[in-house]
């Protein structure tokens, strides 16, 4: 986890660096042409920086151990991360419609597209490379701050390539009207990678389970153990930035030893995590005709009455 987490900042160190000087040539562009188109694209970077600061601020908490006040730890500071990048990248999509606007309302001739156009290239290229960098890591080290922030780029990235077309089609054309219309495009795009980022944030802090192919994996774990001893009931997951939680119950007849019952939760631990390393793995054991007492209460609860056990040394539980 600590090894995972140093290699999210280094990521994220060469994604902040990336962005300062991917801002310094699209404000050269701007410089160089004029263009309110350059210029909304420079706007739409800076958002990257900031971005790219919050991540490393929320990587050094999401890796901290757990503690007494966090005994799950704290990798759901990650979602944090994803939520505001994603309303950030929103804000710099509204941007670009503000400036768009005021482009087909007024709009206005430019100049040394070439040269402009070239520098702007150069900065959309580094971007790509970080980005596509970024992501490889994200998929390695299953960080969702890693993967926000490459698809931050991403979509700086069709930004500056929708500014870039535009810009060298209005000298070509004579459409001063080209280079808005195709960065209203360019920020519709945008919303909606913001709105996808915004959800899978909300989806991770409102405990969102494991995916279908994790959870067909987990399954085919625990078909390797059913039989007509044991079964596995009331399987949950969730996911929590880069940590995966299962709890589950298993039955088993109420005849087994201790010792044979504690053998047989611990071999399904051991399989559940050799199959999906770091899991934290929770299993209620019970009999094959027992259902926990939160489920009882819950049936009991349906029908108007309450049900609960009392348990006392040398006694067997007593239902009332």
């Amino acid at each position: 986890m600590h090894n995972n987490g140093m290699q999210a900042r280094t990521y994220l160190r060469a994604s902040l660096l990336a962005a300062i000087i991917v801002i310094s040539l699209k404000l050269l562009a701007w410089k160089v042409t004029g263009s309110v188109g350059f210029l909304s694209d420079a706007m739409e970077s800076i958002v990257n920086v900031a971005a790219a600061a919050f991540a490393l601020f929320i990587v050094r908490i999401a890796e901290a151990p757990p503690d007494a006040d966090h005994p799950y730890g704290h990798t759901k500071a990650e979602y944090f991360s994803s939520g505001v990048e994603g309303l950030l990248i929103g804000v710099a999509a509204a941007l670009i419609l503000i400036e768009a606007a005021k482009r087909l309302t007024h709009p206005q001739p430019i100049s040394d597209v070439p040269l402009g156009a070239a520098i702007s290239a150069a900065a959309t290229v580094i971007n790509l490379g970080v980005a596509l960098w970024m992501l490889r890591g994200a998929r390695r080290l299953r960080s969702i701050v890693i993967e926000a922030d490459a698809r931050h780029l991403l979509t700086d990235v069709w930004t500056s390539v929708g500014v870039i077309v535009a810009v060298m089609l209005v000298p070509l054309t004579g459409w001063l009207w080209l280079d808005p219309v195709i960065g209203i495009v360019v920020a519709l795009h945008i919303l909606r990678e913001a709105f996808s980022l915004v959800k899978r944030s909300v989806d991770g802090l409102m405990d969102k389970s494991m995916d279908d192919a994790d959870l067909a994996g987990l399954q085919a774990v625990l078909d390797r153990f059913r039989s007509n001893d044991l079964r596995f009931d009331h399987v949950r997951t969730r996911v929590a930035g880069t940590r995966r939680f299962a709890s589950m119950h298993l039955h088993m007849p109420g005849g087994w030893s201790l010792q044979r019952a504690a053998d047989c939760r611990y071999a399904v631990e051991k399989a559940l995590i050799e199959a999906y390393p770091g899991m934290t793995v929770t299993i209620e054991m019970l009999t094959s005709a027992q259902e926990s007492l939160q489920e009882e209460n819950a049936q009991m609860q349906a029908t108007g009455t309450i049900s609960y056990q009392v348990c006392t040394p040398g006694a067997p539980p007593q239902q009332h």
